[in-house]
């Protein structure tokens, strides 16, 4: 029987996330810079109070305080910028004061069953690609995508958790640390959870829970059916470590990589650089106990001296997971791709692909492709903190994609912000098959966020955002890694100005037929995959009637890709950082005059 659902079922808040004190959370978190005694150089209370909580708020998001506020939820960052101001922010901070489903759900479903898109990628995979059946899209469907519903996310300016689908609800998280659980037909909102921090991960989903990290580098078991915590577990104690990387659910077990804040922390020449080292661990799925958790950088840092500004310097660091592990369960393998290092000496994980044992977490092979990479944000003049040559800042900011050519060779394919895109053989210690250069490369440059193959080819979409030709796409034979086609950048979509370019740098999503592809210049486009033509784009450069009332605009598409399942696409839009526009909204899309 359909009957209306309780405000119980809908909002699962802890106590400890409802109505934070302010003044509390600036005394433990904020205090000791702004009160003087620690950094002079941090403004004092009285300082600040003449600014908007806004402004405080988008500090603590994307300014200059982005590492400090990553630690607070959403709900402790707008308490300590209306303490600070004295003033308060309208709005609802969940987003959910309206918009809440009133019909009940379908009986509790084994979310595990398809079609459905589970965190990062439809397969453990990782390869972006969706079956024909689970997708319920054809190419010849693409063109009659409509638009369906938007949804709003409260206090953000990145819409930056790519939304997961299974048994007819949508999973999300958001940058204010707000989790949704949505109904994929309508959007309306069946419960929400306050992690302790922000949500940029997609949720991996079990049969009946679903599993997502924040940054704050906790890592979450969350009830499918209610959003009750069951569990949850730090993934790094380092006080910047944050999980970006989607968790990967496999076997019993949640898989989940760690990077972190220290990289623009090393910036200030009085931060002792540097102590971060790169991780995976495996958690028990049901109960989340650490099952393994392996170092990438196996020796902890060392002293390697004192700075000229008299502060102690440490390495080796840095090796950061930015994306999903990979599973091989052929091979009983764990594939994870790093980034770059933070300080030396120089470390063979860093900008590498690296494959572990699934049982022990023991490394059995690594293979580097870009040494010697030591990288500081935003390094100035006489900050010693800083190497003798900084970077390039080549990470990997995707994960190894396993796919077998139509020959029935295995490869893992994966593009690198140098440009490259790469088949390596898993049989061979990860040794290079083919290279590919689809972009210039370089900071914020080359292939970002996601690759895709099909099967039959690799798929790279260019950044190079700050290049003079941003943009592109290209298709690669999986066997010879060669160019199928190229896509130039179409003409851009947005208003000329700041942030307006055609950088495609989200992640790439392949249905048999078409590959999709995001664009900072705020179009979601489908291209045939036989010729590389846009068949379909959708421009989310304008606002929408949200369901749950909260303004919602698009702009920037980066980072997360779409997800498809079961006839439907959903896309998030907005990325007001790393030179993209603000935005905050999710769409979910069908083919006209289907439901």
């Amino acid at each position: 029987m359909r009957t209306l659902f309780t405000v119980a079922m809908l909002v699962a808040v802890p106590a400890w996330a409802q109505s934070p004190d302010g003044a509390a959370v600036f005394t433990q978190s904020c205090a000791n810079c702004h009160s003087g005694a620690a950094d002079s150089r941090a403004p004092a209370p009285e300082a600040l109070r003449p600014r908007s909580p806004q402004a405080i708020v988008e500090s603590l998001v994307n300014g200059a305080m982005r590492a400090q506020g990553a630690r607070l939820s959403g709900a402790e960052r707008r308490a300590v910028a209306e303490f600070l101001t004295g003033r308060t922010i309208a709005g609802d901070v969940r987003g959910a004061d309206t918009g809440r489903c009133t019909v009940a759900d379908s009986p509790a479903a084994d979310r595990a069953r398809a079609p459905r898109w589970s965190g990062w990628s439809a397969a453990v995979t990782n390869t972006r690609a969706q079956t024909a059946h689970d997708a319920g899209l054809s190419a010849a469907d693409v063109p009659r995508l409509t638009l369906k519903w938007a949804f709003g996310f409260p206090d953000a300016s990145v819409a930056w958790s790519q939304p997961t689908v299974a048994a007819g609800r949508v999973f999300v998280g958001s940058q204010n640390g707000t989790v949704y659980a949505l109904d994929a037909r309508t959007g309306c909102i069946r419960w929400t959870y306050a992690a302790r921090g922000g949500v940029r991960t997609a949720i991996a989903i079990g049969p009946a829970v679903v599993y997502f990290g924040d940054t704050a580098a906790n890592v979450y078991g969350v009830d499918a059916e209610t959003g009750r915590e069951l569990w949850v577990r730090k993934a790094d104690d380092h006080p910047l470590a944050r999980v970006t990387g989607s968790p990967t659910l496999y076997d019993g077990r949640v898989y989940v990589g760690v990077s972190s804040y220290e990289e623009s922390q090393g910036a200030d020449p009085m931060y002792p650089c540097c102590t971060f080292r790169g991780s995976v661990s495996a958690f028990d799925a049901v109960t989340g106990a650490v099952v393994w958790r392996t170092s990438l950088i196996p020796d902890p840092p060392r002293r390697r001296g004192t700075s000229t500004a008299g502060v102690p310097l440490w390495g080796p660091s840095g090796s950061a997971i930015w994306s999903a592990p990979t599973i091989d369960a052929g091979r009983r393998r764990l594939y994870v791709a790093t980034g770059n290092a933070y300080s030396g000496p120089p470390v063979p994980s860093s900008n590498a692909v690296i494959a572990l044992d699934l049982a022990s977490g023991a490394i059995a092979w690594t293979r580097q492709v870009s040494p010697g990479d030591i990288y500081v944000s935003n390094c100035r003049a006489g900050n010693p903190n800083c190497p003798e040559v900084n970077g390039p800042d080549v990470d990997f900011g995707s994960p190894p994609m396993l796919t077998r050519t139509a020959a029935g060779r295995d490869l893992l394919v994966i593009g690198q912000k140098s440009g490259v895109g790469y088949a390596l053989d898993p049989d061979k210690e990860g040794a290079i098959v083919w290279q590919y250069r689809a972009g210039q490369g370089g900071l914020l440059g080359g292939i970002e966020w996601g690759s895709a193959v099909d099967g039959e080819r690799a798929y790279f979409a260019v950044s190079d955002v700050t290049s003079a030709k941003p943009g592109g796409l290209h298709a690669v034979s999986l066997t010879t890694g060669t160019a199928a086609w190229t896509a130039p950048p179409p003409p851009v979509a947005c208003a000329a100005g700041r942030g307006c370019t055609a950088a495609q740098s989200a992640a790439l999503t392949v249905i048999p037929g078409v590959v999709f592809s995001g664009s900072f210049d705020g179009a979601l486009r489908a291209y045939s995959t036989t010729t590389g033509n846009v068949i379909w784009s959708f421009d989310t450069n304008k606002t929408f009637t949200a369901v749950n009332g909260v303004a919602a605009s698009g702009a920037s598409i980066g980072g997360p890709g779409p997800a498809i399942a079961g006839g439907m696409l959903f896309v998030s839009s907005g990325y007001g950082s790393f030179l993209g526009r603000p935005g905050n909204v999710l769409l979910g899309f069908t083919v006209g005059g289907k439901e």
